[in-house]
Protein backbone atom coordinates (compact mmCIF):
# COMPACT_ATOMS: atom_id res chain seq x y z
CA UNK A 1 0.00 0.00 0.00
CA UNK A 2 3.09 2.41 1.10
CA UNK A 3 4.52 1.82 -2.84
CA UNK A 4 1.50 2.64 -4.49
CA UNK A 5 0.64 5.59 -2.48
CA UNK A 6 4.37 7.15 -3.05
CA UNK A 7 3.80 5.58 -6.81
CA UNK A 8 1.21 7.62 -7.16
CA UNK A 9 2.63 10.59 -5.51
CA UNK A 10 5.45 10.53 -7.74
CA UNK A 11 3.05 10.01 -10.99
CA UNK A 12 3.25 12.36 -13.58
CA UNK A 13 -0.31 12.07 -14.30
CA UNK A 14 -2.24 14.00 -12.94
CA UNK A 15 0.36 16.87 -12.74
CA UNK A 16 -1.55 18.69 -15.55
CA UNK A 17 -5.41 19.43 -16.29
CA UNK A 18 -6.25 18.42 -20.33
CA UNK A 19 -6.34 22.05 -21.38
CA UNK A 20 -3.02 22.84 -20.18
CA UNK A 21 -1.62 19.76 -22.74
CA UNK A 22 0.11 21.15 -25.60
CA UNK A 23 2.09 18.34 -26.96
CA UNK A 24 3.06 15.03 -25.73
CA UNK A 25 4.29 14.01 -22.05
CA UNK A 26 6.92 12.92 -21.14
CA UNK A 27 7.19 9.12 -18.92
CA UNK A 28 7.28 9.37 -15.19
CA UNK A 29 10.15 7.87 -15.48
CA UNK A 30 11.65 10.27 -18.52
CA UNK A 31 10.91 13.21 -16.70
CA UNK A 32 12.43 12.36 -13.00
CA UNK A 33 15.68 11.11 -14.83
CA UNK A 34 16.15 14.79 -16.83
CA UNK A 35 15.61 16.00 -13.66
CA UNK A 36 17.95 14.20 -11.76
CA UNK A 37 20.25 14.65 -14.41
CA UNK A 38 20.64 18.26 -13.99
CA UNK A 39 20.03 18.07 -10.02
CA UNK A 40 22.13 15.69 -8.56
CA UNK A 41 25.55 17.69 -9.77
CA UNK A 42 23.81 21.06 -8.98
CA UNK A 43 22.81 19.57 -4.88
CA UNK A 44 26.47 18.26 -4.85
CA UNK A 45 27.65 21.32 -5.48
CA UNK A 46 25.67 23.34 -2.93
CA UNK A 47 26.39 20.48 -0.61
CA UNK A 48 30.37 21.50 -1.05
CA UNK A 49 29.49 25.00 -1.56
CA UNK A 50 28.15 24.65 2.57
CA UNK A 51 30.58 22.14 3.13
CA UNK A 52 33.55 25.12 2.75
CA UNK A 53 31.95 27.27 5.34
CA UNK A 54 31.05 24.63 7.60
CA UNK A 55 34.67 23.26 7.71
CA UNK A 56 36.05 26.80 8.49
CA UNK A 57 33.36 26.85 11.75
CA UNK A 58 34.43 23.40 12.90
CA UNK A 59 38.34 23.90 12.20
CA UNK A 60 37.82 27.57 13.85
CA UNK A 61 36.06 26.15 16.51
CA UNK A 62 39.05 24.46 18.31
CA UNK A 63 40.27 28.24 18.91
CA UNK A 64 37.05 29.09 20.96
CA UNK A 65 33.73 30.37 20.32
CA UNK A 66 35.18 33.42 19.94
CA UNK A 67 36.57 32.66 16.59
CA UNK A 68 33.46 31.09 15.38
CA UNK A 69 31.69 34.67 15.89
CA UNK A 70 34.52 36.45 14.53
CA UNK A 71 34.12 33.99 11.25
CA UNK A 72 30.45 33.78 11.43
CA UNK A 73 29.92 37.72 11.86
CA UNK A 74 31.41 38.55 8.41
CA UNK A 75 28.73 36.11 6.07
CA UNK A 76 25.96 38.68 6.13
CA UNK A 77 28.62 41.52 4.73
CA UNK A 78 30.28 39.43 2.40
CA UNK A 79 26.50 38.58 1.01
CA UNK A 80 25.38 42.30 0.71
CA UNK A 81 28.17 42.82 -1.14
CA UNK A 82 27.49 40.27 -3.77
CA UNK A 83 23.85 40.88 -4.08
CA UNK A 84 24.39 42.48 -7.41
CA UNK A 85 26.40 39.32 -8.64
CA UNK A 86 23.53 37.33 -7.13
CA UNK A 87 21.52 39.17 -8.94
CA UNK A 88 23.06 39.62 -12.24
CA UNK A 89 23.46 35.55 -12.15
CA UNK A 90 19.95 34.86 -12.04
CA UNK A 91 19.22 37.00 -15.07
CA UNK A 92 22.12 34.95 -16.71
CA UNK A 93 20.42 31.81 -16.03
CA UNK A 94 17.23 32.29 -17.11
CA UNK A 95 18.22 33.94 -20.35
CA UNK A 96 20.96 31.36 -21.59
CA UNK A 97 18.00 28.61 -20.55
CA UNK A 98 15.42 30.71 -23.00
CA UNK A 99 18.20 30.97 -25.88
CA UNK A 100 19.11 27.51 -25.28
CA UNK A 101 15.55 26.25 -25.57
CA UNK A 102 14.88 28.00 -28.50
CA UNK A 103 18.71 27.22 -29.99
CA UNK A 104 19.91 30.24 -30.18
CA UNK A 105 23.69 29.69 -29.46
CA UNK A 106 24.65 33.20 -30.39
CA UNK A 107 22.44 34.90 -28.00
CA UNK A 108 23.86 32.42 -24.92
CA UNK A 109 26.96 32.98 -26.04
CA UNK A 110 26.21 37.33 -25.75
CA UNK A 111 25.26 36.75 -22.61
CA UNK A 112 27.30 35.05 -20.98
CA UNK A 113 30.17 37.31 -22.19
CA UNK A 114 28.11 39.94 -21.14
CA UNK A 115 28.00 38.69 -17.55
CA UNK A 116 31.59 38.41 -17.41
CA UNK A 117 31.67 42.32 -17.93
CA UNK A 118 29.33 43.19 -15.73
CA UNK A 119 30.42 40.67 -12.62
CA UNK A 120 34.47 41.60 -13.26
CA UNK A 121 33.63 45.44 -12.99
CA UNK A 122 30.80 45.11 -9.95
CA UNK A 123 32.90 42.42 -8.06
CA UNK A 124 36.08 44.78 -7.95
CA UNK A 125 34.25 48.28 -6.65
CA UNK A 126 32.65 45.97 -3.84
CA UNK A 127 35.86 44.36 -2.80
CA UNK A 128 37.81 47.58 -2.50
CA UNK A 129 34.44 49.14 -0.86
CA UNK A 130 34.68 46.13 1.28
CA UNK A 131 38.43 46.18 2.43
CA UNK A 132 38.42 49.76 2.99
CA UNK A 133 35.11 50.03 4.72
CA UNK A 134 35.66 47.18 7.04
CA UNK A 135 35.16 47.59 10.09
CA UNK A 136 32.20 49.65 10.29
CA UNK A 137 31.06 47.26 8.23
CA UNK A 138 31.48 44.71 10.76
CA UNK A 139 30.28 47.11 13.90
CA UNK A 140 27.12 47.82 12.03
CA UNK A 141 26.55 43.94 11.42
CA UNK A 142 27.18 43.23 15.66
CA UNK A 143 30.47 42.46 15.99
CA UNK A 144 31.51 42.53 19.69
CA UNK A 145 34.70 43.93 20.50
CA UNK A 146 36.03 40.80 21.81
CA UNK A 147 36.41 39.29 18.40
CA UNK A 148 36.32 42.66 15.89
CA UNK A 149 39.89 42.14 15.29
CA UNK A 150 39.83 38.39 14.32
CA UNK A 151 36.74 39.55 12.13
CA UNK A 152 38.61 41.99 10.72
CA UNK A 153 41.45 40.01 9.47
CA UNK A 154 39.12 37.13 8.19
CA UNK A 155 36.69 39.96 6.26
CA UNK A 156 39.97 41.62 4.43
CA UNK A 157 41.18 38.30 2.83
CA UNK A 158 37.72 37.35 1.96
CA UNK A 159 37.25 40.56 0.07
CA UNK A 160 40.39 39.29 -2.16
CA UNK A 161 37.95 36.32 -2.88
CA UNK A 162 35.28 38.39 -4.31
CA UNK A 163 35.90 39.17 -8.02
CA UNK A 164 37.30 35.45 -8.21
CA UNK A 165 34.14 33.79 -6.67
CA UNK A 166 31.38 36.37 -8.46
CA UNK A 167 33.14 35.33 -12.05
CA UNK A 168 33.25 32.11 -10.73
CA UNK A 169 29.49 32.28 -9.96
CA UNK A 170 28.51 33.86 -13.12
CA UNK A 171 29.69 31.48 -15.24
CA UNK A 172 28.45 28.87 -13.24
CA UNK A 173 24.98 30.34 -13.83
CA UNK A 174 25.53 30.20 -17.80
CA UNK A 175 26.41 26.94 -17.56
CA UNK A 176 23.37 25.68 -15.36
CA UNK A 177 20.50 27.79 -17.74
CA UNK A 178 22.14 25.18 -20.82
CA UNK A 179 21.58 22.29 -18.39
CA UNK A 180 25.75 22.25 -17.76
CA UNK A 181 25.65 21.44 -13.78
CA UNK A 182 28.34 19.63 -13.81
CA UNK A 183 30.95 22.18 -14.42
CA UNK A 184 30.12 23.93 -11.21
CA UNK A 185 30.33 20.84 -9.25
CA UNK A 186 33.75 19.96 -10.50
CA UNK A 187 34.98 23.19 -9.91
CA UNK A 188 33.79 23.09 -6.45
CA UNK A 189 35.53 19.89 -5.73
CA UNK A 190 38.73 21.53 -6.98
CA UNK A 191 38.14 24.00 -4.42
CA UNK A 192 37.17 21.79 -1.54
CA UNK A 193 40.22 19.68 -1.87
CA UNK A 194 42.66 22.90 -1.75
CA UNK A 195 40.33 24.68 1.09
CA UNK A 196 40.32 21.55 3.54
CA UNK A 197 44.12 21.11 3.94
CA UNK A 198 44.97 24.74 3.94
CA UNK A 199 42.93 25.24 6.47
CA UNK A 200 44.35 22.48 8.68
CA UNK A 201 48.19 23.93 7.73
CA UNK A 202 47.77 27.81 7.96
CA UNK A 203 44.85 27.85 11.10
CA UNK A 204 46.86 25.81 13.36
CA UNK A 205 50.18 26.19 12.11
CA UNK A 206 51.58 22.64 10.91
CA UNK A 207 54.77 21.69 9.29
CA UNK A 208 56.33 24.79 7.66
CA UNK A 209 53.43 26.80 7.47
CA UNK A 210 53.02 29.48 9.73
CA UNK A 211 49.53 29.59 12.77
CA UNK A 212 47.31 32.24 11.95
CA UNK A 213 44.25 31.27 13.15
CA UNK A 214 41.37 32.68 11.85
CA UNK A 215 43.30 34.58 9.10
CA UNK A 216 44.78 31.24 7.80
CA UNK A 217 40.78 29.60 7.17
CA UNK A 218 40.08 32.83 5.18
CA UNK A 219 43.75 32.48 3.13
CA UNK A 220 42.68 28.95 2.51
CA UNK A 221 39.37 30.03 1.14
CA UNK A 222 40.94 32.53 -1.26
CA UNK A 223 43.20 29.76 -2.73
CA UNK A 224 40.28 27.34 -3.25
CA UNK A 225 38.39 30.40 -4.71
CA UNK A 226 40.99 31.16 -7.06
CA UNK A 227 41.11 27.27 -8.04
CA UNK A 228 37.54 27.18 -8.53
CA UNK A 229 37.62 30.10 -10.76
CA UNK A 230 40.50 28.88 -13.11
CA UNK A 231 38.39 25.61 -13.33
CA UNK A 232 35.03 27.25 -14.69
CA UNK A 233 37.29 29.75 -16.87
CA UNK A 234 38.33 26.96 -18.63
CA UNK A 235 35.52 25.02 -19.92
CA UNK A 236 34.51 28.53 -22.00
CA UNK A 237 37.94 27.90 -23.27
CA UNK A 238 36.99 24.77 -24.99
CA UNK A 239 36.32 24.78 -28.64
CA UNK A 240 33.84 22.06 -28.46
CA UNK A 241 31.56 23.81 -25.45
CA UNK A 242 27.74 25.05 -26.13
CA UNK A 243 29.26 28.46 -24.49
CA UNK A 244 32.67 29.26 -25.50
CA UNK A 245 35.24 32.04 -26.35
CA UNK A 246 36.04 30.37 -29.64
CA UNK A 247 32.68 31.12 -30.68
CA UNK A 248 32.56 34.40 -33.36
CA UNK A 249 30.50 36.93 -32.12
CA UNK A 250 32.84 39.33 -30.38
CA UNK A 251 32.77 41.57 -27.27
CA UNK A 252 30.10 44.12 -27.88
CA UNK A 253 27.31 44.38 -25.74
CA UNK A 254 24.15 44.48 -27.37
CA UNK A 255 21.34 46.20 -25.70
CA UNK A 256 18.70 43.43 -26.61
CA UNK A 257 21.35 41.58 -24.68
CA UNK A 258 21.53 43.88 -22.17
CA UNK A 259 18.24 44.42 -21.92
CA UNK A 260 16.59 40.90 -21.65
CA UNK A 261 19.27 40.48 -18.61
CA UNK A 262 18.21 42.93 -16.87
CA UNK A 263 14.48 42.74 -17.10
CA UNK A 264 15.01 39.78 -15.20
CA UNK A 265 18.03 40.79 -13.15
CA UNK A 266 16.62 43.70 -11.59
CA UNK A 267 14.27 42.69 -9.95
CA UNK A 268 16.11 39.64 -8.51
CA UNK A 269 18.31 43.15 -7.35
CA UNK A 270 15.31 44.31 -5.33
CA UNK A 271 15.05 40.82 -4.10
CA UNK A 272 18.92 40.54 -3.28
CA UNK A 273 18.57 44.09 -1.46
CA UNK A 274 16.00 42.67 0.65
CA UNK A 275 16.85 39.88 1.70
CA UNK A 276 20.21 40.61 2.64
CA UNK A 277 18.87 43.79 4.54
CA UNK A 278 17.08 41.62 5.92
CA UNK A 279 19.05 38.81 6.48
CA UNK A 280 21.67 41.13 8.43
CA UNK A 281 19.50 42.78 10.90
CA UNK A 282 18.47 39.36 11.82
CA UNK A 283 22.08 38.32 12.39
CA UNK A 284 22.98 41.66 13.95
CA UNK A 285 19.65 41.37 16.23
CA UNK A 286 21.06 37.39 17.50
CA UNK A 287 24.80 38.81 17.55
CA UNK A 288 23.60 41.09 20.14
CA UNK A 289 22.68 38.40 22.88
CA UNK A 290 25.90 37.68 23.30
CA UNK A 291 28.64 35.54 22.37
CA UNK A 292 28.08 31.39 23.66
CA UNK A 293 23.81 32.31 22.57
CA UNK A 294 25.33 33.99 18.65
CA UNK A 295 27.63 30.98 18.43
CA UNK A 296 25.43 28.13 19.05
CA UNK A 297 22.92 30.10 16.30
CA UNK A 298 25.95 29.99 13.80
CA UNK A 299 26.54 26.32 14.42
CA UNK A 300 22.81 25.47 13.67
CA UNK A 301 22.55 27.66 10.88
CA UNK A 302 25.61 26.21 9.46
CA UNK A 303 24.30 22.81 10.13
CA UNK A 304 20.78 23.75 7.76
CA UNK A 305 22.75 25.44 5.16
CA UNK A 306 24.02 21.61 4.60
CA UNK A 307 20.61 20.80 4.14
CA UNK A 308 19.70 23.76 2.34
CA UNK A 309 21.86 22.17 -0.59
CA UNK A 310 19.06 19.85 -1.21
CA UNK A 311 16.73 22.04 -2.12
CA UNK A 312 19.27 24.30 -4.00
CA UNK A 313 20.34 21.45 -6.11
CA UNK A 314 16.23 20.94 -7.28
CA UNK A 315 15.98 24.53 -7.44
CA UNK A 316 18.56 24.82 -10.11
CA UNK A 317 17.02 22.14 -11.92
CA UNK A 318 13.56 23.44 -11.89
CA UNK A 319 14.64 27.05 -12.97
CA UNK A 320 17.01 25.64 -16.10
CA UNK A 321 14.02 23.23 -16.90
CA UNK A 322 11.09 25.96 -16.39
CA UNK A 323 13.32 28.39 -18.80
CA UNK A 324 14.50 25.69 -21.63
CA UNK A 325 11.09 24.79 -21.41
CA UNK A 326 9.07 28.16 -21.71
CA UNK A 327 11.84 29.11 -24.67
CA UNK A 328 10.83 25.74 -26.84
CA UNK A 329 7.15 27.24 -26.28
CA UNK A 330 6.11 24.19 -23.24
CA UNK A 331 4.70 26.26 -20.75
CA UNK A 332 2.80 22.72 -20.46
CA UNK A 333 6.71 20.89 -19.24
CA UNK A 334 7.37 23.61 -17.67
CA UNK A 335 4.80 23.10 -14.94
CA UNK A 336 5.41 19.28 -15.34
CA UNK A 337 8.74 19.75 -13.83
CA UNK A 338 8.37 22.58 -11.65
CA UNK A 339 5.74 20.06 -9.59
CA UNK A 340 8.94 17.10 -10.14
CA UNK A 341 11.04 19.40 -8.20
CA UNK A 342 8.06 20.02 -5.08
CA UNK A 343 7.52 16.18 -5.14
CA UNK A 344 11.38 15.63 -4.85
CA UNK A 345 11.44 18.36 -2.61
CA UNK A 346 9.00 17.03 -0.19
CA UNK A 347 10.67 13.26 0.09
CA UNK A 348 14.03 14.56 0.73
CA UNK A 349 12.61 17.07 3.70
CA UNK A 350 11.25 14.17 5.13
CA UNK A 351 14.50 12.58 5.21
CA UNK A 352 16.29 15.98 6.41
CA UNK A 353 13.52 16.39 9.09
CA UNK A 354 14.66 12.81 10.80
CA UNK A 355 18.80 13.73 10.83
CA UNK A 356 17.78 16.65 12.28
CA UNK A 357 15.68 15.39 15.20
CA UNK A 358 17.43 12.33 15.79
CA UNK A 359 20.89 13.29 15.41
CA UNK A 360 20.62 17.18 16.39
CA UNK A 361 23.28 16.06 19.37
CA UNK A 362 25.60 15.07 17.82
CA UNK A 363 25.62 17.29 14.90
CA UNK A 364 26.44 20.35 17.00
CA UNK A 365 28.84 18.31 18.82
CA UNK A 366 31.04 17.96 15.65
CA UNK A 367 31.19 21.93 15.87
CA UNK A 368 31.80 22.93 19.62
CA UNK A 369 32.50 20.60 22.52
CA UNK A 370 31.10 23.08 24.69
CA UNK A 371 28.34 21.63 26.82
CA UNK A 372 26.09 24.95 26.70
CA UNK A 373 26.27 25.22 23.54
CA UNK A 374 25.86 21.85 22.72
CA UNK A 375 22.54 21.83 25.03
CA UNK A 376 21.33 24.66 23.43
CA UNK A 377 21.87 23.94 19.80
CA UNK A 378 20.28 20.69 20.40
CA UNK A 379 17.36 22.62 21.10
CA UNK A 380 17.73 24.72 18.73
CA UNK A 381 17.71 21.85 16.21
CA UNK A 382 14.49 20.62 16.90
CA UNK A 383 12.94 24.13 15.39
CA UNK A 384 15.37 23.91 12.10
CA UNK A 385 13.73 20.18 11.89
CA UNK A 386 10.19 21.60 11.89
CA UNK A 387 10.72 23.95 9.20
CA UNK A 388 12.98 21.78 6.94
CA UNK A 389 9.32 21.08 4.71
CA UNK A 390 8.58 24.93 4.31
CA UNK A 391 12.51 25.70 3.65
CA UNK A 392 13.35 22.85 1.08
CA UNK A 393 10.20 23.25 -0.81
CA UNK A 394 9.89 27.38 -1.16
CA UNK A 395 13.24 27.04 -2.58
CA UNK A 396 12.59 25.30 -5.67
CA UNK A 397 9.00 26.78 -6.23
CA UNK A 398 11.15 30.46 -5.96
CA UNK A 399 13.58 28.82 -8.48
CA UNK A 400 10.66 27.71 -10.94
CA UNK A 401 9.56 31.11 -10.40
CA UNK A 402 12.87 32.76 -11.16
CA UNK A 403 13.18 30.29 -14.60
CA UNK A 404 10.43 31.76 -15.92
CA UNK A 405 12.19 35.51 -15.09
CA UNK A 406 8.77 36.17 -12.48
CA UNK A 407 11.67 38.12 -10.30
CA UNK A 408 9.24 40.75 -9.35
CA UNK A 409 6.74 38.32 -7.27
CA UNK A 410 9.77 36.29 -5.61
CA UNK A 411 10.93 39.96 -4.85
CA UNK A 412 8.05 41.25 -3.21
CA UNK A 413 7.55 38.37 -1.04
CA UNK A 414 11.21 39.19 0.16
CA UNK A 415 10.49 42.21 0.99
CA UNK A 416 7.49 41.49 3.26
CA UNK A 417 8.87 38.00 4.91
CA UNK A 418 12.72 38.67 5.15
CA UNK A 419 13.20 42.08 5.26
CA UNK A 420 9.95 43.01 7.82
CA UNK A 421 8.16 40.58 9.12
CA UNK A 422 11.66 38.24 10.22
CA UNK A 423 13.80 40.89 11.58
CA UNK A 424 10.77 42.24 13.69
CA UNK A 425 9.55 39.28 14.65
CA UNK A 426 13.05 38.04 15.98
CA UNK A 427 13.42 41.51 18.07
CA UNK A 428 9.87 40.71 19.95
CA UNK A 429 10.73 37.10 20.35
CA UNK A 430 14.43 37.61 21.41
CA UNK A 431 13.66 40.79 23.77
CA UNK A 432 10.46 42.33 24.64
CA UNK A 433 9.06 38.02 25.07
CA UNK A 434 12.54 37.06 26.19
CA UNK A 435 12.30 34.05 24.38
CA UNK A 436 16.61 34.57 23.55
CA UNK A 437 17.94 32.20 20.56
CA UNK A 438 15.02 30.34 20.04
CA UNK A 439 13.17 33.66 19.22
CA UNK A 440 15.18 33.78 16.46
CA UNK A 441 14.35 30.53 15.29
CA UNK A 442 10.69 30.79 16.09
CA UNK A 443 10.81 34.05 13.73
CA UNK A 444 12.72 32.03 10.67
CA UNK A 445 10.21 29.58 11.14
CA UNK A 446 7.28 31.79 10.67
CA UNK A 447 9.31 33.25 7.16
CA UNK A 448 10.16 30.19 5.66
CA UNK A 449 6.29 29.06 6.02
CA UNK A 450 5.29 32.54 5.06
CA UNK A 451 7.52 32.51 1.37
CA UNK A 452 6.68 28.51 0.89
CA UNK A 453 2.86 29.61 0.86
CA UNK A 454 3.16 32.47 -1.23
CA UNK A 455 5.47 30.91 -3.98
CA UNK A 456 3.31 27.49 -3.91
CA UNK A 457 0.20 30.37 -4.78
CA UNK A 458 2.04 32.29 -7.22
CA UNK A 459 3.00 28.84 -8.93
CA UNK A 460 -0.62 27.17 -9.01
CA UNK A 461 -2.20 29.96 -10.98
CA UNK A 462 -0.35 29.84 -13.85
CA UNK A 463 0.77 33.56 -14.50
CA UNK A 464 4.60 32.89 -14.77
CA UNK A 465 3.99 30.93 -17.87
CA UNK A 466 2.91 33.94 -20.39
CA UNK A 467 6.25 35.86 -19.25
CA UNK A 468 8.49 36.57 -22.18
CA UNK A 469 12.26 37.46 -22.66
Amino acid sequence: MTLLLLTKFLSVKGMLKSHQMIGELPTSRVAYSNFYKIAWPSASEALLVALIGAIDTIMVGTLGEGAIAAVGITNQPKFILLAVIFSLNTGIIAVTARRKGQDNRDDANRTIRAGILFSLCSSLLMSVLGYLFAKPILLFAGADSSYLNDAMDYFKVIMYCLPFQALNLTINAAQRGCGKTKVSMYSNIISNLINIPFNYLLINGIWIFPKLGVKGAAIATLLGTIAAFLISLSTLCKKSGYLTFHHKIGWAIRKETTNAILKVSSSALVEQVFMRIGFLAYAAIVARLGTTPYATHLICMNILTLSFCFGDGLSIAASALVGQNLGAKRPDLSIIYGKTGQRLAFMFSCFIFLIFLFGRTFLVSLFSDDATIIVLGANVMILAALGTHFQTSQVVLSGCLRGAGDTAYVAMTSLISVALVRPLLTYLLCFPLGLGVYGAWVALLVDQAFRFVTSYHRFSNGKWTTISL
